[in-house]
């Protein structure tokens, strides 16, 4: 759909400006929806074409009575494609489309050239619609119940992946096996299939050659993070479990990326809004109510992480930092702190630094090498902890290393708990062992049965998680109808 003659100006003359300050962006293609459109494609995950499932259905009812109740509003989507596909929303004032059409640019150059999104599908939109036509073929063989609850196991199971696979070559997506190797069948007719090869003949034979499989070497050799990726080459599976389980991985680790970035990604996009609506864009008469919105974007609460704030005056800290040389042996070993306060040494390297750190980095990185205690100090970021008998949030500390600690800890890995596979033949029975990591936090109890009883459907063996549990080591375990604790 072609965008309004004042929009496509707009379009035309922002993306010159983007172009002006550097900025490398897929091209972007963008759509004006009203609120209940914006909001449909968002339950979706910004795909208007995806899979059924019954959680997007319960987001878009989320979404909209938000918007309707005035809690929240969607000013803008975009999507990791090339071309980058970008949504407005239609009831925005000509101000916030300026600010979301150069914000959306900025965007658009971080997936293009960040190292964490360099294996991520620049086709996703065609492949969603795959994706959907795949499941879609499911349902109207399998039934809808039967799909669903599979995908409901897999879905939870989402965050179970390698991360750091995103950096390398290893393939994210296998194909799926057409058949279970090694096991026997006789040719017949189908109506004779029962018959000539019959299930528990087959399901007998299937298991000698799996005890054999494991039986010839540890499986896996060393400790496995990606348990989605395990279960798909090892796991219990029918085809179309095995294909449903593909689709929900492939997408997650398309996803992962955008996690790993999200307060570099948004401080940048709104570090380079902020300077082509200022410097570029706005008319005299528009610089209100842009201060207005773009207060409201950028407004800190206490004990909330505002990733758009601190992205964004992380790279202004940045850019002040390189073109003034403060940074180098000479600087940080300098003690005289007057010295430090004036120190200029004319470099003029901040732009040059703002885009290497957008090519180089995630947000862990980012905070473990950029966060400084005067940063922290300029704004006011400490520790928060629930004052139970003053039944209020208090400031717990302001030492900069627990300020550090306390957010690179909410940011590892999402603060989901690590867990790795360890081995696929526990007991000399196929049964499944996982290891938690332990750092200090227990797993969740409820969540940890849910979880188990997930792998089960995959697994089709019990399962078993190596834990802690209040300090005692134990092992959670699921046998495919009850949940049991011992200790290792």
């Amino acid at each position: 759909m072609s965008l309004p003659p004042e929009l496509a100006k707009i379009k035309k003359e922002i993306r010159a400006h983007a172009k002006d300050y550097g900025l490398d962006f897929f091209e972007v293609s963008f759509e004006v929806l009203d609120w209940n459109q914006i909001n449909m494609v968002a339950a979706y995950g910004g795909f208007p074409n995806r899979y059924p499932h019954w959680r997007f259905g319960m987001e878009y009812e989320r979404l909209s009575k938000s918007y309707a109740y005035g809690l929240s509003k969607i000013y803008e989507m975009v999507i990791n494609n090339d071309p980058c596909y970008a949504y407005l929303l239609h009831s925005n004032n000509m101000v916030d489309q300026k600010m979301v059409m150069a914000h959306v640019y900025a965007h658009s150059d971080f997936f293009k050239n960040n190292v964490f999104f360099k294996n991520t599908n620049r086709k996703m939109m065609d492949e969603m619609a795959n994706h959907r036509t795949h499941i879609q073929r499911y349902v109207d063989r399998y039934g809808v119940d039967t799909v669903e609850t599979f995908i409901d196991a897999c879905l939870s199971l989402e965050n179970l992946i390698d991360y750091h696979a995103l950096l390398g070559d290893k393939r994210l997506r296998p194909e799926p096996r057409l058949e279970e190797p090694g096991v026997m069948k006789i040719k017949s007719k189908p109506y004779m299939e029962k018959f000539v090869n019959p299930p528990e003949f087959l399901e007998e034979q299937r298991k000698q050659l799996e005890a054999e499989s494991l039986s010839r070497k540890r499986i896996p050799e060393r400790p496995e993070k990606d348990i989605l990726g395990f279960l798909l080459e090892f796991g219990t599976l029918e085809n179309w479990e095995r294909d449903t389980l593909s689709i929900v991985r492939e997408e997650a680790y398309y996803f992962a990326p955008q996690g790993q970035t999200k307060i570099l990604n948004e401080g940048f996009a709104t570090f380079w809004h902020s300077k082509m609506m200022t410097q570029k864009i706005l008319a005299p008469s528009e610089f209100i109510d842009y201060a207005d919105h773009h207060s409201g974007t950028v407004a800190m609460q206490v004990g909330q992480l505002n990733p758009y704030k601190i992205g964004l005056e992380l790279l202004r800290d940045i850019e002040d930092r390189w073109n003034r040389g403060r940074f180098g042996k000479e600087y940080n070993e300098c003690t005289d702190m007057r010295l430090k306060k004036e120190w200029d040494r004319k470099l003029g390297l901040g732009r040059e630094k703002i885009f290497e750190v957008r090519r180089l980095y995630n947000d862990v990185m980012f905070i473990d090498e950029f966060l400084t205690p005067e940063f922290c100090a300029e704004h006011k970021m400490f520790v928060y902890a629930f004052n139970v008998s003053a039944d209020r949030y208090e400031i717990a500390t302001r030492e900069f290393e627990k300020i550090k600690r306390q957010l690179l800890f909410q940011l590892t890995n999402f603060g989901f708990p690590i867990i790795h596979v360890v081995d696929a033949n526990y007991k000399n029975h196929s049964e499944l062992l996982l290891k938690h990591i332990h750092e200090g936090v227990d797993l969740k109890m409820d969540w940890a049965k849910e979880t188990l009883k997930a792998l089960f459907r995959a697994w089709k063996h019990p399962v078993h998680i190596d834990t802690v549990v209040d300090g005692v080591p134990k092992i959670l375990s699921f046998d495919g109808t009850d949940h049991h604790e011992t200790r290792p």
